[in-house]
C-alpha cells in the first residue's frame, strides 16, 4: 500500500463539479492499494499516520501529530500511485489491485484510521473522476510503502 500524505491547510474533492468532501488544517491522503496488499499493510499505515509529528509545536518543530492538532483527514483513492513508467511512454498499472480488491481494502483502510485517530476521516468516491483541491502547508508532502517498514 503506498501513500502521499500531504500537511494541509485545507482540501477539498469534487466529483462532476459537486464537492463531495471539505476539511480544513489535516492531513490529506492519495492512497493506492497494490493486488497483494492485506490488512496488515492496512494496521501498519494508519498507526504510522495517526502518530506521525508533522504539525508544528509552539517553536516551529514538527513535534506534533493529526491527532494533537485535532485535525481532519481526507483519503483519496489513486491507483496511478502504482504506475510502472519503464517501458514505452503509458504507463502500465499492473500492480495496481483491481476494484473487487481495492475497493474493500479502501474502505477498511478508511474505517481503520477513523479508528486509530479518533478523528473525521472524510473521502472522495473511490473509481470516481475527481478534482481534488488542496493548499499544502509548509510543504509538507511524505511518500510512505507499507513494503518499507524496515
Amino acid at each position: 500500500m503506498r501513500v502521499i500524505l500531504q500537511r494541509v491547510s485545507s482540501a477539498s474533492v469534487a466529483i462532476d463539479g459537486i464537492e463531495k468532501s471539505r476539511i480544513g488544517w489535516g492531513l490529506l491522503l492519495l492512497l493506492g492499494i497494490e493486488h497483494d496488499d492485506t490488512e496488515d499493510d492496512i494496521a501498519w499505515l494508519c498507526k504510522k499516520i495517526a502518530a506521525l509529528r508533522i504539525f508544528s509545536d509552539e517553536a516551529g518543530l514538527m513535534n506534533r501529530s493529526v491527532q494533537d492538532i485535532a485535525g481532519e483527514i481526507l483519503v483519496i483513492s489513486q491507483f496511478t500511485l502504482y504506475a510502472s513508467t519503464k517501458k514505452g511512454n503509458r504507463p502500465s498499472f499492473i500492480r495496481a489491485a483491481r476494484p473487487e480488491t481495492a475497493i474493500p481494502l479502501y474502505e477498511k483502510f478508511v474505517q481503520a484510521l477513523a479508528q486509530e485517530s479518533g478523528l473525521p476521516v472524510f473521502t472522495g468516491e473511490f473509481g470516481a473522476d475527481m478534482k481534488v483541491s488542496l493548499v499544502n502547508d509548509g510543504p509538507v508532502t511524505i511518500w510512505m510503502d507499507s513494503r518499507g517498514r524496515e
